[in-house]
């Protein structure tokens, strides 16, 4: 839900100024075509949920500072490096409603932008000057990569076990969220409880994945600003077709169905199949679990207005339409 959303921005106004700033200044270049396209980019950056986390997960420790700003824009440079990635290779020409940078300029220059926003990210990780912080986020750029490739390789043999794929989304979706929630927290105190914060994220991150499975399956191109389907049509399996699979007598007839419905763009038998086999439904049920494993990570913290906005975003990750 929007409303959510949007009270926590405005509770964080004057951060996520700052926030903007050192982003800004991390991108900036002496190519004038560079700042051309990430002007473009920045303009649809979207809900900016990860430095939101980033931003909150600090203020649970104490007052936000340079190093929360650096930690949120650094996270946030590689998360969509890797969406400039994803789109190339999903051939994907829409996000969020708008077209794709490799829609407009192409794939070429696409994939060099994404690879700019890297550099300027390791740029970023140099400058923390602590091992502890390099860590985090040259694990997860590993974990970005290994996450994308394990899901083509499982593509191809439509095969997938829930437990690989939670290990996929893990690795592709939750170790940013995962890390920008620990970053956020560190950058003000670094004791035990960062370790709370980095489970809730992770918690969090798989509940987020899992909507947008939903979304794929039930969304609407006008809420989501993605065509229905579009993981299926990238021949990519999401939960809710992979415990369809994994839970019929006649997997094989299933699978025809689903590579027949998929072919002829029928999305509505396509729906139908997920949820009279129980795949939305599943969905829905495991999303419900992970969010309750996020609410249990921040007991350990004493009630704040800061707790409860990350409570919201529990919230936001439930009830959100796109």
């Amino acid at each position: 839900m929007k409303k959510i959303i949007n009270h926590i921005s405005r509770e964080l106004n004057e951060d996520i100024a700052l926030y903007n700033k050192y982003l800004n200044n991390s991108l900036e270049s002496k190519v004038s075509l560079i700042n051309k396209v990430l002007k473009y980019v920045i303009k649809f950056k979207g809900k900016q949920f990860r430095p939101l986390l980033c931003i909150l997960s600090s203020k649970l420790a104490g007052k936000s500072n340079e190093m929360t700003f650096l930690s949120a824009s650094t996270v946030e440079m590689l998360h969509v490096a890797t969406l400039l990635h994803d789109d190339v290779v999903d051939e994907s020409y829409l996000r969020r409603g708008w077209p794709t940078i490799n829609k407009i300029w192409g794939n070429k220059l696409s994939i060099l932008i994404g690879d700019y926003m890297f550099s300027k990210s390791l740029d970023n990780i140099a400058s923390f000057n602590d091992f502890e912080h390099i860590k985090i986020l040259s694990s997860i750029s590993r974990r970005l990569s290994e996450g994308e490739i394990l899901q083509i390789e499982n593509a191809k043999t439509k095969n997938m076990s829930e437990d690989i794929y939670f290990k996929m989304i893990s690795d592709k979706t939750a170790s940013l969220i995962s890390a920008s929630c620990k970053l956020g927290y560190m950058s003000v105190l670094n004791d035990i409880k960062k370790n709370n914060l980095e489970k809730f994220g992770e918690y969090l991150g798989i509940a987020y994945q899992l909507k947008d499975d939903l979304f794929d399956v039930l969304g609407k191109l006008e809420e989501t600003g993605k065509p229905a389907m579009l993981d299926l049509k990238r021949n990519m399996l999401t939960l809710p077709y992979i415990y369809v699979l994994n839970n019929v007598k006649n997997k094989n007839k299933i699978l025809t169905k689903i590579k027949y419905f998929s072919k002829k763009d029928d999305f509505n038998n396509l729906k139908d199949l997920i949820y009279n086999n129980g795949g939305v439904e599943y969905t829905r049920k495991m999303i419900e679990e992970f969010s309750d494993k996020a609410f249990q990570e921040l007991k350990v913290f004493n009630d704040s207005k800061y707790k409860s906005l990350l409570i919201d975003t529990i919230e936001f990750n439930r009830t959100r339409k796109s």
